[in-house]
C-alpha cells in the first residue's frame, strides 16, 4: 500500500508546471554533496537489529545547494521547514527497509520527490472550472439550507401536537 501511495504521488507530479525563469531540477543529486551516515534501525528484529546499521541518514545544507533551483530552495524551507535543523541542514531518514543501499536510494527519492513538488505549479484554474466549483459550492449550500427547513418543520410538529 505504502509503494502505491508513493507512485501515485510520483505520478501526479510527472506532469510539472514550471515558471519560466527557473530550469526543471533533473533528479541528479551529487553524492558529494551530501552527507550521509547509517545507523542502527529500530523496532523489532531480534539480534540482528542491534548489529546491523541500516538506517540511512542523508543530510545537506540548502543554502549552498547549487543543484536545486533557487525558488525551489525558498519554497523547501517553507514547505519542509520541520526536516531544517538550526545549522539549516535539509536531514532525510529513512528505515524502511533491511539493508542500507535500499534505504539510501529510498532517501534520494524522498529528496527527489520533495524538490519537484517545491517546483510544482498549479494550473491556473479555467472560467469553466471555477462556475464548476462556484456550482458545487451553491448546490451544497442549498442542501445544508433544505436539510435545516425539513429538521426545523419537524421539530415544529412535535410542538402543534
Amino acid at each position: 500500500m505504502c509503494e502505491e501511495f508513493t507512485l501515485q504521488r510520483l505520478l501526479k507530479l510527472n506532469s510539472h508546471t514550471y515558471t519560466n525563469d527557473e530550469e526543471p531540477f533533473s533528479g541528479f543529486i551529487p553524492l558529494e554533496k551530501i552527507a550521509i551516515k547509517y545507523e542502527r534501525s529500530g523496532g523489532p528484529g531480534g539480534q540482528h537489529v542491534n548489529k546491523v546499521n541500516t538506517k540511512a541518514e542523508v543530510r545537506f545544507h540548502l543554502d549552498s545547494a547549487e543543484w536545486i533551483p533557487a525558488n525551489a530552495r525558498n519554497k523547501l524551507k517553507l514547505m519542509y521547514h520541520t526536516r531544517i535543523n538550526k545549522n539549516g541542514e535539509f536531514i532525510v531518514v529513512s528505515d524502511r527497509t533491511r539493508t542500507q543501499t535500499l534505504n539510501l536510494a529510498d532517501c534520494l527519492d524522498k529528496i527527489r520527490f520533495a524538490v519537484r513538488e517545491a517546483q510544482y505549479v498549479p494550473p491556473e484554474p479555467t472560467k469553466e472550472s471555477k462556475a464548476e466549483i462556484r456550482n458545487r459550492i451553491q448546490k451544497g449550500q442549498r442542501a445544508i439550507l433544505r436539510q435545516k427547513r425539513m429538521r426545523s418543520m419537524t421539530k415544529q410538529e412535535r410542538g402543534s401536537l
